[in-house]
């Protein structure tokens, strides 16, 4: 029998067989007829492999037609969230110096949800070859409009056309990179010829190459064909990328400055077992009860809602934490639900903290506030209404005036502001307000030994806050105790 002989078989930087692939179908791409991803594959695949780069090479594939780009390469391929891949590349490669990163993605992924990932990366000089392939339409998902889509180019989003006035022009995006300082290559091809695809060829090879050198960020864009989504066969898709894309999105070299570069040379990563167990697993704390403990009082036999308000810069957010990390340590459930917005820079930044010996609904407290602690006057104003009957209202009255309230709620305050002004620092006011919080807690609501425990609670929770600052826990438990000299009942 003749042995058979091969003159151009698959590149060896494919698999021989793609195993990878679910189904029977092993020897087949998944990709349309005509698109250009194969032809992009097998230009990647014959470099990797006359580069003798593939078992240091990692390809980064996010949403879009090539999300299985690893089901073809003989070498690491992981598909990642639609548009982060430049932001896995860069963790693969500080973590891994040795690593070839190489980031494939389309105009939809790149250019829209991935585009600030992608941008940044580039701006950082990443170590990294990205391949782009610009087809100028959303192609797994059916045909929408991306950002290249042309000018009056009918999408199933844009059925009268792209209009500039509505959507804007389409995005150059070899042109905005090679406007920044560190991409050393950029360079815009396309695959529409036997001419073309040897320029693409060369352009694929010096990214790959200055990456092997770790000289820094490349960028290959390829205008390559969607048949399927244009409507057009394979031959038109070429002649409309030649007669319509090339126009508006000019082929050309934009940057070529990798000779001049040295290569990158980042401190090495320290593999230590140990510190990087400590930093996953870090050590519990040693405060807290046994897993059996519960608190006596009967207050405790409901779910607690608990409103913190006040200024941004105040440490509203950090009281809220403060409770919810002491309910926490007594073996309840507790949520802490921060707002953030505009209104942290002034009127009423909160969060909400629900405690709870049962599972938590909703960490959303929008009424039947149990406790309303107010920092502000705004925050007594907004919050107020939503305090529930027989509720309690914690204020601050160096800042607020006594609020008018129904005879059914009680009512404490304390000059936390003034008295942390006095200790140095008014970021301690919120210690001082959880110290008033404790003389109201124990005069009216704790039972038995609870009435101890509610201190102690605080002082586990700031030791655990800050444990590694002994100052800022002398300093916010002397806030603490200040506060609880100080508490005024009022109703």
């Amino acid at each position: 029998m003749t042995k058979k002989t091969v003159k151009y078989g698959r590149p060896g930087g494919f698999l021989e067989t793609f195993e990878r692939r679910p189904g029977s179908n092993k020897t087949n791409m998944h990709y349309c007829p005509g698109c250009g991803h194969g032809l992009v594959h097998k230009l990647i695949a014959e470099a990797i492999s006359d580069m003798e780069i593939q078992d240091n090479t990692v390809i980064l594939s996010p949403v879009g037609c090539s999300v299985f780009a690893y089901y073809y390469f003989d070498a690491c391929g992981i598909s990642v969230p639609h548009g982060r891949a430049p932001a896995v590349g860069t963790g693969i490669s500080r973590a891994n110096p040795e690593s070839y990163v190489i980031s494939y993605q389309g105009d939809g992924d790149l250019g829209a949800i991935g585009f600030n990932n992608f941008i940044q990366a580039a701006n950082r000089g990443e170590n990294m070859a990205v391949i782009f392939v610009n087809n100028g339409i959303y192609g797994m998902t059916g045909g929408q409009m991306a950002p290249t889509t042309l000018p009056g180019q009918k999408t199933a989003t844009s059925p009268y056309g792209r209009s500039i006035l509505n959507e804007g022009y389409p995005l150059k995006v070899s042109e905005m990179v090679s406007a920044l300082d560190s991409p050393i290559y950029v360079e815009r091809v396309a695959v529409t010829s036997t001419a073309r695809i040897l320029k693409a060829r060369r352009a694929i090879r010096k990214a790959l190459q200055y990456m092997k050198e770790r000289r820094g960020f490349s960028l290959v864009e390829i205008l390559a064909g969607c048949p399927v989504n244009l409507k057009k066969t394979p031959q038109e898709t070429d002649e409309w990328i030649e007669h319509h894309m090339v126009p508006y999105f000019s082929l050309n070299c934009f940057k070529d400055i990798g000779s001049e570069r040295d290569p990158i040379k980042r401190s090495v990563p320290v593999f230590d077992s140990e510190k990087v167990k400590k930093a996953l697993f870090p050590e519990r704390s040693r405060c807290g009860k046994s897993p059996d403990f519960q608190n006596e009082s009967e207050l405790f036999n409901r779910e607690k809602r608990i409103k913190c308000a006040g200024y941004g810069g105040q440490g509203v957010l950090s009281l809220g934490m403060m409770i919810a990390l002491m309910g926490q340590l007594r073996n309840f459930n507790v949520t802490w639900l921060p707002s953030y917005g505009p209104e942290m820079r002034g009127g009423t930044a909160n969060c909400s903290v629900v405690v709870s010996r049962d599972m938590v609904g909703s960490p959303i407290i929008d009424k039947d506030t149990n406790l309303l602690i107010a920092m502000n006057q705004q925050s007594v104003e907004k919050f107020l209404p939503e305090l529930k009957e027989h509720g309690m209202l914690l204020y601050d009255s160096s800042i607020i005036t006594k609020p008018e309230c129904a005879k059914d709620k009680k009512i404490c305050s304390i000059k936390a502001a003034d008295i942390a002004k006095e200790l140095g620092d008014i970021k301690y006011a919120n210690s001082v307000i959880l110290g008033a919080l404790s003389v109201a807690m124990i005069d009216y609501y704790l039972q038995g030994d609870d009435k101890k425990d509610f201190d102690l609670a605080f002082e586990e929770a700031i030791t655990t806050c800050f444990k590694s600052k002994k100052e800022a826990v002398a300093l916010n438990l002397k806030a603490f105790y200040e506060g609880k000299k100080n508490v005024k009942e009022e109703q």
